[in-house]
């Protein structure tokens, strides 16, 4: 199994010698497929989208030096740990209002308390329709524009099928929890002078079924694979960016999607101990910090030269052609159509 993230949860126990070396090579075989990160065939660029000086070494704090961000607003889902924290803690530094999410209010609050800046903790519980609601409101009250949307909370690979509400919940927490919640700060969105969203997707896009969604397979019943059913949700975000942004393109808000790269974060925390442990070991060599893995959320949220593309797939800081699933326009329109009555909500700018 290859990893597009590793998890860094506190582990115990014994690991047998050949699960280690198993691991390791299997963890290092991720850094030379297109996948996961590494790439054999030239970089494909979409045309028109500007290429920056930044890249897969470039870190957050560099990507955002040089930028005033006092008087915007920031809204970071998962904002308690990794990726959303940091994307927090350099916002924050660079003069944003960031209003941060965490699963609970004492997350939420011990994260945002804990770096310089202006935050305000929420709780955002994304397998929970209810607690997305809530979340909207809350913020909502706040009473303030919101110039960057950064949906970066997410989980990987649950070894075992689990359902919300008789949905796979690796599809259930990554899209449609995002999709409700990005949907209804659709008009703080808007109030922005130039609101962008920023969707958090993967490579690992390309491990989803061939079909793209299996719609008639949302349970995940048939068949349920870890990988299969994180690419199939990750695929989904994409194609959800996508489909937004054609949907607002006649208005001041931006929708782009970006691929952080290979990380050590805890989003890989249900992977087996022996992998965990192989990753400690070997990740280095290959894998981003999550300083560096920040930095294409940070870019693509603040830099002025994007202040006009929508639509776009980042990774390493720069515009890269996804698979074709995630350009496929028919495939995006019927995933958002389900998505609406799977949950409800509707989309009004």
């Amino acid at each position: 199994m290859l990893l597009c993230y590793v998890g860094g949860s506190h582990m115990t126990g014994r690991i047998s010698r050949r699960n280690l070396i198993k691991g390791a090579a299997t963890i290092a075989a991720a850094s030379t497929v297109p996948a996961c990160g590494g790439r054999e065939e030239p970089v494909q660029r979409p045309p028109g989208v500007p290429v920056g000086l930044f890249g897969a070494e470039s870190i957050a704090e560099e990507v955002t030096a040089g930028l005033d961000l006092t008087g915007k607003t920031a809204v970071v889902t998962g904002a308690n740990s990794g990726l959303g924290y940091e994307t927090m803690r350099v916002l924050a530094m660079r003069g944003a209002h960031v209003i941060g999410t965490g699963r609970t209010v004492e997350k939420a609050a011990a994260a945002c308390d804990s770096i310089e800046g202006a935050t305000t903790p929420v709780v955002l519980e994304l397998s929970d329709l209810a607690s997305v609601a809530a979340c909207v409101d809350q913020v909502r009250r706040i009473d303030a524009p919101i110039d960057m949307l950064i949906c970066n909370a997410g989980i990987m690979a649950l070894p075992e099928l689990q359902q919300v509400n008789g949905i796979e919940r690796q599809f259930f927490v990554n899209h449609l929890g995002h999709f409700a919640f990005a949907i209804g700060l659709i008009g703080q969105v808007r109030a922005a002078p130039q609101g962008r969203i920023v969707m958090l997707s993967s490579s690992g896009h390309q491990w989803a079924p061939e079909t793209g969604i299996e719609f008639d397979n949302l349970s995940g019943e048939r068949g349920y694979e870890p990988n299969r059913m994180y690419g199939q949700s990750k695929l989904a975000n994409g194609l959800f960016a996508f489909e937004l942004a054609r949907r607002l393109v006649d208005t001041n808000i931006t929708v782009n999607a970006v691929h952080p790269g290979v990380i050590m974060t805890n989003l890989g925390r249900h992977f087996a101990q022996w992998k965990q442990v192989a990753a400690r070991l070997i990740g280095w060599t290959f894998m981003k910090s999550i300083e560096a893995g920040s930095a294409t959320q940070c870019y693509v949220a603040t830099n002025p030269a994007l202040d006009d593309v929508s639509g776009y797939y980042f990774a390493d800081c720069n515009p890269l052609q996804p698979s074709a699933q995630m350009r496929d326009a028919a495939l995006a329109e019927k995933l958002w159509d389900v998505s609406l009555e799977l949950t409800g909500v509707s989309l009004s700018v």
